[in-house]
């Protein structure tokens, strides 16, 4: 997207102080992060979409080889535990800077629902200029977790997630994804949500049920 847009967030619905109902799951907490790493995280995803999109002599690839070895050298010693490396933590990022999680922003969240807008990039290709169909139910079930979270209800897990496919989903081009929750039975939270293009079009739609994990459960 040209222009970052600041998002609208409601939490009100969201109590930390209940984090008992979470099972076992640790405590998340958002990564403070200086502004190379959202700049890093932008270089990478570049490189992921050179990496399967290049066509190049074998002496390049193994110029590449070599910087990509310095590259591991110089990070390899700051390899950090889960819930240290700011990846996945740096909330106001795209994606909240983890390269598994396409590059999406988080325009509205709260009680209500959550709404996000992105790109799908080359890096996430499936073949004849249509999106990886495995990408979707990604981007769904990331969604649903957030959901839940700004509904106000404890950590759950995705117990069924079921995506119709209704449309191609394309390339470079700019997509909204909404969702809700659609009801509430006891440890079940039911989810929905779809995914449109800017003229509105359904491309895909997704329906889930996630469970609220108990205390012996991580």
């Amino acid at each position: 997207m040209s222009e970052r847009v600041k998002p609208v967030i409601d939490r009100s619905a969201v109590n930390e102080s209940r984090y008992e109902e979470h099972g076992g799951f640790p405590k998340v907490s958002r990564a403070q992060v200086g502004p190379n790493f959202g700049a890093y995280v932008a270089a990478m995803r570049t490189l992921q979409d050179l990496a399967v999109s290049v066509d190049a002599p074998d002496d390049v690839f193994g110029a590449a080889l070599t910087k990509a070895g310095e590259l591991i050298d110089l990070l390899e010693p700051y390899r950090a535990p889960e819930l240290q490396g700011p990846a996945g933590r740096a909330v106001e990022l795209p994606g909240r800077g983890s390269l598994l999680l396409p590059p999406w922003q988080v325009v509205a969240a709260g009680p209500d629902g959550i709404e996000m807008t992105g790109v799908f990039r080359r890096f996430h290709l499936g073949g004849n200029g249509a999106v990886h169909g495995g990408v979707l139910p990604l981007l769904f079930d990331d969604l649903f977790g957030m959901i839940v979270h700004y509904a106000g209800r404890p950590i759950s897990r995705t117990a069924y997630l079921h995506v119709n496919y209704r449309k191609i989903t394309p390339l470079e081009t700019s997509l909204t994804v909404r969702g809700r929750v659609d009801r509430i039975e006891g440890r079940k939270t039911f989810v929905v949500a779809e995914l449109l293009d800017e003229q509105g079009n359904l491309l895909a739609d997704c329906e889930g049920l996630m469970v609220q994990l108990l205390s012996w459960q991580p």
